[in-house]
């Protein structure tokens, strides 16, 4: 009985182990698969929602913007990889993407704790204001690649 469990334990971290190695070898996205806007909103709605509600949706915008923003020459969606778009997936190229992603989570993770701190004081106008003009821009990346 003992050596049925000790069988099955170490077949089930050799499993482990299979399966973690496949997902570091998997192809990486060049945009952020979270960078998505699952709702854009009007005027109207964002006059209704409460400050920190607006925060939220601030934040968010600028984290898909940030996310998105440095690539459109390659790629505006989602998803994309660097085999994709015919790019050499070699360990260099892998490092430069590996180094940006971090670059960006660093900058993203100085940026919401600033605006978690500052954007409570900012204006509630200006703040609706900023989402809209956000969202625009983020509907334009759709219009970009069809130029």
């Amino acid at each position: 009985m003992k050596s049925k469990i000790i069988l099955l334990c170490v077949l089930f971290f050799l499993t482990t182990a299979a399966v973690s190695a496949q997902a570091k070898n998997a192809p990486r996205s060049i945009i952020s698969t979270t960078a998505l806007i699952r709702k854009y909103h009007d005027q109207k709605e964002l006059s209704g929602m409460q400050k920190g509600e607006l925060l939220e949706l601030y934040i968010e915008r600028i984290k898909v913007l940030v996310k998105t923003l440095p690539y459109i020459a390659l790629v505006t969606k989602p998803g994309v990889t660097m085999a994709d778009l015919g790019i050499p997936d070699t360990s260099e190229n892998k490092k430069f993407l590996d180094g940006q992603a971090e670059g960006t989570t660093v900058f993203l993770d100085t940026t919401v704790d600033f605006q978690r701190k500052m954007m409570p004081y900012s204006d509630k106008g200006n703040l609706i204001a900023a989402i809209l003009f956000y969202e625009t821009t983020l509907k334009s990346l759709h219009e970009f690649n069809e130029m």
